[in-house]
């Protein structure tokens, strides 16, 4: 026993001394608690509704006020134009679209059936589900207050004043494949790009020859880019392949640009390999770089991502941490090119959001290696 308590009180020491250690078993547990405890939420809120509303009566406003009440529906606003609803649904502003027909109130008090159409953007499917029971409910608990006012004739049971007309755009199928094959490739592509590159600097240090690199006529950024290029084409080839893959055995369609396809993978590869430089820089050992580089990516591109659970019923806080998770944004330009095939307009800004991530990760890498350098 007492050979024992010798032992544990030299490895408390060893972990007293290994603050970064110290630091992960103590801090990042209870992080996490705190932030995915928010964001893990199946209920879908805050959705992003547009109104297409052809008759401006008082009825329709009343219908329209129905799903802002609920709290399941954000009014983005009013519109008028085919051209503008395509656009609205194709950069992901609104995420269903209320349509209401003309003669709306008219056909209501003359007791004449109506039909609303309720367009929802597919490419979540689990979401899709979700907000088409919400407007199937709503609508019909609004037509139930306008049968309310209807005369029952005999024993004949009143027909429902107002139905819904469903469409679901870019998967009528609601096949959860479409949904979960982008967030795979996502997750598949995050984690072993950050985890490849998290232990090529930090393996120079536990094998000594990190006193060669510094001493070679190369600075910091060239051997950064040097140490980021095998692993990003390895990685670019895999993320492909599983495009591929997905096309082959999973029915994934291709819409869009296969250029503008590879220009988005290429900046979300760039993106996650700097930031496994970044956390190799900084780690003394394989084992801890392992570890930053799972809980810095896995984690985040499954639940911070919008991948499973919606970015807009997370609470504001959470939502804007996700503005740092590069997948949320790779996410949204996957979905646009594979299942929209939407044009570079429709995402140029989560291009731009990669491009940011991807500058500013290689740049405090650099930096970072910069400093070790001179200090050694």
């Amino acid at each position: 026993m007492q050979k024992t308590l010798a032992v544990a009180t030299k490895e408390l020491r060893q972990i007293l001394r290994d603050r970064r250690s110290l630091l992960i078993l103590l801090f990042i547990p209870a992080f996490f608690l705190l932030l995915y405890g928010y964001a893990l939420n199946f209920d879908i809120r805050n959705v992003r509704l547009a109104v297409q509303d052809k008759d401006r009566s008082t009825k329709s406003r009343e219908l329209v006020s129905s799903f802002v009440n609920s709290g399941y529906f954000s009014l983005v606003g009013y519109i008028d134009s085919p051209a503008e609803l395509d656009r609205l649904v194709n950069v992901g502003e609104v995420r269903a679209i209320l349509a209401i027909p003309p003669d709306f109130e008219r056909d209501l008090t003359v007791h004449k059936p109506v039909v609303v159409q309720v367009i929802i953007d597919g490419d979540n499917a689990n979401t899709a589900s979700t907000v088409m029971g919400y407007a199937r409910t709503l609508i019909g608990e609004y037509s139930n207050v306008e049968l309310q006012a209807l005369p029952v004739a005999g024993s004949r049971l009143p027909v429902p004043v107002i139905t819904v007309e469903p469409r679901i755009w870019y998967n009528p199928q609601l096949r959860s494949t479409l949904f979960l094959v982008p967030g795979l490739i996502a997750y598949i592509s995050m984690i072993t790009a950050v985890v490849s590159t998290a232990l090529s600097v930090v393996r120079e240090k536990e094998r000594g020859t990190m006193e060669q690199v510094r001493m070679a006529p190369i600075s910091p950024l060239p051997y950064i880019i040097g140490k980021t290029l095998p692993y990003l084409v390895i990685s670019f080839v895999s993320a492909i392949l599983v495009i591929l893959s997905a096309m082959l055995l999973f029915d994934l369609p291709m819409r869009g640009s296969w250029l503008l396809l590879c220009l988005a993978i290429g900046l979300f590869l760039i993106g996650a390999q700097a930031q496994g430089l970044l956390i190799s820089t900084i780690a003394e050992t394989q084992q801890v770089a392992f570890q930053v580089a799972l809980l810095s990516s896995l984690l985040p591109t499954m639940i911070l991502s919008g991948f499973i659970f919606p970015i807009s019923s997370m609470p504001i806080v959470v939502q804007w941490i996700t503005h740092v998770v590069p997948a949320r944004y790779f996410l949204v330009a996957l979905r646009a090119i594979v299942l929209k095939g939407a044009g570079l307009m429709s995402f140029w800004q989560d291009l731009a959001a990669l491009t940011i991530f991807a500058a500013v990760a290689l740049s405090l890498a650099s930096l970072r290696l910069r400093r070790e350098w001179g200090h050694q």
